[in-house]
C-alpha cells in the first residue's frame, strides 16, 4: 500500500459535545493529521458537535431518528447522506447510536470506533463506573474497526491508564481522555499513510496482521 499524498476524507459521525472531534481538528489545523473531514453527521440535531464542526467550515447534518418509522430507515437515511461526501472511512467520535448489522456490512472495513475501555473488557456504556466497581488496576481505551457486534471488531490500539485509589469517575475519565486525544489522530494518519486495513476479520498493519493492538504511546 503506497501512502497517499492528498488527505484522507473521512466522515465524522457524533451524538454529543464533540471534544474527541475537535481534537482532530487542531490536530488538522496544526498540519499534524492528514485527514479532510468532509463531514460532521449528527443523531442528535442539538449536539454541540455541530456546532464545533460549524465553527470550522465543515458541513454538518443532522437526522432525528424520531422521523424514521424504524432502526433500517435511519440508517439508510444516514448512509445517503454520508454518500454524498463521498469519504474513504466513517470516523465515530462519541456516536451513541448503534449501527445496524446491513449499515455496518455496507461500510464493512471502514468505520472505525473509540471505546473507552480496554475491550474486550467493559463493552456497552457506563464504563468509568464498572472499572471502579469492579476495583481493576487500569483502565485506558481501544481503537477498533467496527463490526456487527457490538465494540467487539478488530482491535487497532489501546492506551492504558491507571486506576488510582482516589479516583472518581470524573477524574478517571479526564486521563483516559487526554490518551484518546492523542491516540485517535495517531491511527488516522496511520490510516492516512497506506498502513491499515481490516481484512479477513483482522487489523492488519504494513500487510502482516496484528496479533496484540499497539500500545500508545509506540
Amino acid at each position: 500500500m503506497n501512502a497517499p499524498t492528498t488527505p484522507l476524507p473521512i466522515v465524522v459521525l457524533l451524538s454529543g459535545s464533540g471534544t474527541t472531534l475537535q481534537a482532530l481538528l487542531d490536530e488538522i489545523r496544526a498540519g499534524t493529521l492528514n485527514v479532510e473531514i468532509k463531514a460532521v453527521i449528527s443523531d442528535q440535531p442539538d449536539a454541540p458537535g455541530l456546532g464545533r464542526a460549524e465553527d470550522a467550515g465543515v458541513e454538518t447534518c443532522a437526522l432525528l431518528p424520531g422521523d424514521y418509522p424504524e432502526h433500517q430507515a435511519f440508517d439508510r437515511a444516514l448512509a445517503s447522506c454520508i454518500d454524498k461526501f463521498k469519504p474513504k472511512y466513517i470516523v465515530l467520535a462519541g456516536y451513541m447510536r448503534i449501527l445496524s448489522e446491513s449499515f455496518v456490512e455496507r461500510y464493512a472495513g471502514k468505520i472505525l470506533n473509540i471505546h473507552p475501555s480496554l475491550l474486550p473488557r467493559f463493552r456497552g456504556l457506563n464504563t468509568y463506573a464498572r472499572v471502579l466497581d469492579a476495583g481493576d488496576p487500569e483502565h485506558g481505551s481501544s481503537v477498533h474497526f467496527v463490526t456487527a457486534k457490538l465494540d467487539g471488531g478488530p482491535l487497532i490500539m489501546q492506551a492504558r491508564v491507571a486506576v488510582l485509589p482516589q479516583d472518581t469517575e470524573e477524574s478517571l475519565s479526564a486521563r483516559v481522555k487526554e490518551q484518546e486525544r492523542k491516540m485517535y489522530p495517531a491511527v488516522l494518519n496511520m490510516l492516512a499513510a497506506g498502513r491499515l486495513e481490516m481484512k479477513d476479520g483482522q487489523t492488519w498493519l504494513d500487510q502482516q496482521a496484528l496479533e496484540q493492538p499497539m500500545e500508545h504511546p509506540l
